[in-house]
């Protein structure tokens, strides 16, 4: 018995330490590419592409859950072309930190990216969200409707679903369980299934070749953001439930993208509904098409931010050519 207990010990301390050796060598792999913005709560890692003074409101980019900025960027580099883009990590994810694992929740999280855009001297952004943010794009909409020019959700988690968020999840949310699993199983197991997880998320379209790289991706496997993500995950039904009979109150247009056999987020369960909730939304369902339909429909993807912007500008353009009738 003795013999088993030190045993079993020495494993957990030799997976510590391989973890933590694993941390050093990501994070040297995958540095940060932006500045950091200090918020309430916590501080965000931002990029900034494009340039500065483009015509119409800047694009806000967010990322869905297991992930960070560098997902959406190959979408934020096409609209940079002509638009200013800000591509921010979500708190708790990539070089974003939140100091509290529990400021987990949209309102929170939408709390904090809007004191970071103030920061940035962004009075009214277009927020183009994926996946879990489009809860979170649509939390800000509603508690901050003055920042919101327009929402472009890709593929959005919008309601309350059957079932709940992954066993795994649920115990990595655990007190003391949790940490001790995500400190030591969680980066070695996490290593070597990553790819066919993403290839998952994909389908049933093919995974980019080098995706996981050049997303980044590994930084997932951190024993903080994966806390941090996995508490995302297991608190998002609640946060939905809360703030899904509000989306009547979004005034702001809102296009909707996603594919019609995602498997991740049913569009049926949760696009489909938000488009005949909110009285300014478009809902454009893609064929064939599963959950990351920034990648497999960029170019529509990019027309309708695009357009929307457009829309917006050119109301202002237009008052601005106006002539009083009594000059």
């Amino acid at each position: 018995m003795l013999t088993a207990i030190i045993a079993l010990a020495a494993a957990g301390l030799a997976l510590a330490l391989a973890t933590q050796i694993g941390v050093i060598l990501i994070q040297r792999a995958f540095p940060p590419r932006g500045r950091m913005l200090d918020v309430a709560g916590g501080r965000l890692h931002v990029v900034e592409l494009g340039p500065r003074d483009a015509a119409g409101p800047p694009v806000v980019m967010l990322h869905g859950a297991s992930s960070n900025l560098r997902a959406m960027q190959p979408l934020g580099d096409r609209i940079a072309k002509t638009r200013r883009v800000i591509l921010i990590d979500r708190p708790g994810h990539g070089w974003s930190t939140r100091k509290r694992v529990a400021d987990s929740t949209p309102a929170i999280q939408g709390r904090m990216i809007a004191e970071a855009l103030t920061r940035l001297g962004i009075i009214r952004a277009i927020v183009v969200a994926h996946s879990w943010a489009g809860a979170l794009a649509l939390r800000i909409a509603l508690d901050h409707p003055d920042r919101v020019a327009g929402l472009v959700l890709l593929a959005p988690v919008a309601y309350p679903w059957r079932g709940g968020a992954g066993r795994y999840n649920d115990v990595i949310s655990t007190p003391l369980i949790g940490p001790l699993l995500a400190h030591t199983i969680t980066l070695p197991l996490g290593y070597l299934v990553t790819t066919s997880g993403v290839r998952g998320v994909f389908a049933p379209q093919p995974m980019p070749a080098d995706f996981v790289h050049d997303s980044e991706t590994l930084l997932l496997l951190r024993p903080r953001e994966f806390i941090a993500n996995a508490r995302d995950l297991v608190t998002l039904k609640a946060a939905v439930v809360e703030q899904a009979p509000r989306y009547a109150e979004i005034n702001a247009p809102l296009s909707i993208i996603s594919g019609d056999v995602d498997k991740t987020v049913s569009t049926g369960i949760h696009s489909r509904p938000l488009a005949a909730s909110a009285p300014n939304a478009k809902l454009i369902v893609l064929p064939g098409v599963g959950h990351m339909v920034q990648y497999a429909a960029p170019d529509l993807v990019a027309s309708e931010i695009e357009a929307m912007v457009d829309r917006l500008v050119q109301p202002a353009a237009t008052a601005d050519k106006t002539v009083p009738a009594n000059l």
